[in-house]
Parts: C-alpha cells; sequence; structure tokens
C-alpha cells in the first residue's frame, strides 16, 4: 500500500484541484490509502474534499492537528500504512501517472529513500508568484540527483515519496520546528544516515504566493524555522548563502536556467526577488533569535 500524506489547513482555494487530481491518478486506489490531517480549517476545506472524493480508496482517514506543520507530518509518518508516502499539498496538482511512477522509481533503487519531483513550470500568475515557480522548476530540473556533499540539495515533500521505514528510522519530522524547513531537515538526517535522496522526472505543479507581501510573511515564517535548526545542527545549514548576498548570487546562477525554460527575460529579475526573500528569511532568523526560539534544542 502507497500512504498519500495530505496536510492542510484552510485550503479552500485550491484544494478541490488537488483532489481531483489525486482521484486521475492510475495507481491501483484499493492499494491507496489517504491520510489526510487538518490543521483545524475554518473555510470549509474538509467538505471540499470530501465532495471531490471520486474513488473508492483502500482507506480513508482525517485527522485533526492545532500544533503546526511538523506534527502534522509525522502524524503521517507514525500512522502510514504504507510502504511509501506521497506528500500532496492542497496548492499540487499531479500528472496522473505520478503516483505509479514515483512507486515504480522506488522499487528500483533500493538505496533511495527520498526521491523528489519536478515542479512544472507554472507561470502568468503575476512577477512575484512566476519568479518563486521558476525557481523551484530550475532547482528540480537541473538536480537530477541529490549531491552527497554537506551542503547538497535537498529535496522538499511537496510530490516527493518517502521510503517509510527510513523516514522512521529516523525518528521522523522534528515536531518541536515551528516554521517551515521540516522537510529538508528531516531529509539531513535522512541522508546523513547513509540513504541516497534524488529527484525523477515526474512533474507536478504548485501554485506559489501570488504576491510580494505573501511571499514575505512565507519566508519570514522560513527564516524561524531555519533559526531552529541552525540551533539543532549548525552544520545542516550554511548562513552565507541563506544571507541576502547568498541570495543575489543564487538568482544570478538560477537566472540563465530559468531563461531556458520559458525564454522570458523578466527571469533576470531573479537576483533581486532572491535578495528579497532572503532579506525576508533573516528578519525571520533574527526575530527567532530575539524571542530565544531554538536556542534550547539539545
Amino acid at each position: 500500500m502507497v500512504t498519500v500524506g495530505l496536510c492542510v489547513k484552510n485550503g479552500a482555494e485550491t484544494i478541490h484541484t488537488a483532489i481531483q487530481s489525486l482521484c486521475s491518478q492510475t495507481y491501483p486506489p484499493e492499494d491507496t490509502e489517504l491520510l489526510v490531517v487538518d490543521g483545524n480549517s475554518r473555510d470549509g476545506t474538509l467538505q471540499i474534499i470530501r465532495n471531490n472524493l471520486t474513488i473508492d480508496y483502500g482507506s480513508v482517514r482525517i485527522l485533526q492537528e492545532t500544533g503546526g506543520l511538523g506534527i502534522a507530518r509525522q502524524m503521517v509518518v507514525e500512522q502510514a500504512a504504507g510502504k511509501y508516502i506521497i506528500w500532496l499539498d492542497a496548492d499540487m496538482s499531479l500528472a496522473p501517472d505520478y503516483i505509479e511512477k514515483q512507486v515504480k522509481f522506488m522499487e528500483q533503487n533500493p538505496t533511495v529513500a527520498i526521491a523528489g519531483g519536478k515542479y512544472s513550470v507554472h507561470i502568468g500568475h503575476g512577477l512575484a508568484a512566476d519568479l518563486e515557480n521558476i525557481v523551484y522548476a530550475v532547482d528540480s530540473t537541473f538536480n537530477q540527483r541529490a549531491k552527497a556533499s554537506k551542503y547538497g540539495y535537498l529535496p522538499g515533500a511537496e510530490g516527493a515519496i518517502y521510503r517509510t521505514s527510513a523516514v522512521r528510522a529516523v525518528g521522523g519530522f522534528d515536531t518541536k520546528i515551528n516554521g517551515a524547513a521540516e522537510d529538508t531537515e528531516m531529509a539531513y538526517r535522512v541522508r546523513a544516515n547513509g540513504w541516497e535522496l534524488a529527484v525523477t522526472d515526474e512533474k507536478f505543479t504548485e501554485s506559489t504566493r501570488a504576491s510580494w507581501q505573501s511571499l514575505w510573511k512565507q519566508y519570514v515564517w522560513y527564516g524561524r524555522g531555519g533559526h531552529y535548526i541552525f540551533h539543532k545542527d549548525p552544520g545542516s545549514l550554511n548562513l552565507i548563502k541563506m544571507s541576502p548576498v547568498g541570495g543575489f548570487i543564487a538568482g544570478i546562477l538560477r537566472s540563465p536556467g530559468a531563461y531556458l525554460l520559458t525564454h522570458h527575460k523578466s527571469f533576470f529579475l531573479l537576483p533581486v526577488h532572491y535578495t528579497y526573500k532572503r532579506f525576508a528569511w533573516l528578519f525571520g532568523f533574527c526575530d527567532a533569535h530575539l524571542s530565544g526560539y531554538g536556542h534550547n534544542t539539545h
């Protein structure tokens, strides 16, 4: 059995598309378990999920949490019946054969614990959203295999397939992380435990933040999670790369790839975009430091 983990909170605007893409999968529904962990949604998210579930799966369970994304993902890890876990977010859409091909890849590569998919180019939704999406598309397109170096590419949870036993062997997600990066922190520990990480050719679509304000809030949240991770294990996070200067350089390095994928000259603004969100990340990191968040992690 494969477990699909759907962690959601107030996702009414996009969740119907995610569920419809799930119901269109070629992977046998009788071998699929759906675990929904809802963060006390107040916008009708759960009812939309129920209304759009047109397939009889082997198992469907809806759980509740109020402690954040790390706790939600860990609930899936602890209760999953599947040999593999595939993560579906409320703002995602999967290709019809996505799960089938991800499972096939894992069966053929027994040394891989986590395999991320590729972000499809999803543009035409405003400059901020387009710049954010193309970054993910560039990274997943030009990182075929996760690097073995200390600061190598770590696939996020979105669309990734996890080998359940490998994730459980390192204790799963750190539920103390109050912010984002719970997935990359756990992937770091999985790799340190001797497993390989990979990026497959399978594609999914994700709707990114549509405004500069929402992008700022998102990366402040990431910075708070980054602060906790840094204090837990300084070697897992390169602060130079996460600085605004590092962001500017990262934007320069990704601009050619973005242009190759789209032939849009607007993506040469990536250095500005990256610098902006690194300032937001730094703000969240410093705010967490001043509040003492993450200091007592050992």
